[in-house]
């Protein structure tokens, strides 16, 4: 396993290949949610997250895919929060796999 993936790379596991694993990255993070694929595969709540940077939309409770990136500029403190909760329940729940260069 790299311990860098770039944002093309990390397209590569968005849930549509059932043999690779499910990644998400928050904040240049990748985390490997292939436990959650009811939620993060294909049909699942939060597959437009799946094989994306999706701090911005996490930050701001979006599902818009124009949210779906690492650009966390204008973010109130309040958004900034809940993408901390975000990250805490991630760090919790899914093993981190690399990095996003």
């Amino acid at each position: 396993m790299a311990t860098e993936l770039t944002a093309a790379q990390l397209r590569a596991y968005d849930g549509s290949d059932a043999s690779k694993p499910i990644y998400v990255s928050i904040r240049g993070k990748v985390y490997d949610v292939t436990t959650g694929r009811g939620f993060y595969g294909p049909g699942g709540d939060y597959a437009l997250f799946a094989g994306r940077e999706a701090s911005r939309a996490l930050a701001k409770m979006s599902k818009d895919s124009a949210d779906v990136s690492g650009d966390l500029s204008g973010l109130s403190d309040k958004e900034l929060g809940v993408l901390a909760d975000w990250e805490t329940k991630f760090q919790a729940k899914y093993p981190v796999v690399a990095s996003l260069k």
